[in-house]
């Protein structure tokens, strides 16, 4: 058995935490692609243990991730939700890197998962998009236009009226990460003053702090 193979066997077994393994990829790169083949596994606990390790990892360590991020971007696709959530984090920081452009060629990809019928997907997406945006600011005026499409969000059983209000928040939250670099700043603070008195308190007090920074 390979020292990988024993990683993801351990994981299995739960002799070993997912943050254990990602201190133990932290101190050893080369372990990076037994992560990325444990995210394929079947067994759920190896399966999101990978994941998440890989996930926390690209939050410190861009430049060592940044080769697999073909990889990483496939991940979208996945069956399970949870990966898909994890992949969209993963990306957006990355993006910092990103040299080859190759979250540029995905951005449809990304963005179509505005379309899903899960709220934590849409959530996921809008409220990372401000690190895209910030790293590619040649980006921000297709992001924003994404961003402020969420108004018109289909509802859904997972996907609630409540549910919009929150991924509107994050939206607000990601303009304002942003909002120096829009160059069409009327659409965005007319969207957003549409939620200064929202009932919903975060929302409320998100397009509030917005508007007093900005406007």
């Amino acid at each position: 058995m390979t020292t990988g193979e024993e990683l993801l066997f351990r994981l299995e077994k739960k002799d070993l935490s997912k943050e254990e393994l990602c201190s133990m990829a932290e101190k050893d790169f080369g372990l990076l692609p037994t992560l990325l083949e444990g995210i394929t596994s079947k067994k759920a606990n190896v399966r999101y243990g990978c994941a998440k390790a890989i996930m926390d990892l690209s939050e410190r360590h861009h430049k060592a991730l940044y080769p697999y991020i073909e990889d990483i971007i496939r991940l979208l696709d996945s069956e399970y939700r949870i990966i898909v959530w994890n992949a969209t984090i993963t990306i957006a920081n990355l993006a910092t890197v990103d040299k080859k452009n190759l979250i540029d060629g995905s951005f449809e990809r990304y963005f179509e998962l505005l379309k899903d019928p899960y709220m934590v997907t849409v959530a996921n997406v809008v409220g990372n998009s401000g690190k895209i945006a910030l790293a590619k600011p040649y980006l921000i005026p297709m992001i924003t236009d994404r961003l402020l499409s969420v108004e018109e969000l289909p509802l859904t059983p997972h996907l609630t009226e409540e549910c919009k209000r929150v991924i509107i928040q994050k939206a607000i939250e990601s303009f304002d990460s942003f909002f120096g670099k829009v160059q069409e700043k009327d659409p965005v603070i007319a969207f957003v003053r549409r939620y200064a008195d929202s009932n919903r308190p975060g929302l409320r007090d998100a397009a509030k702090r917005f508007i007093g920074r900005w406007s």
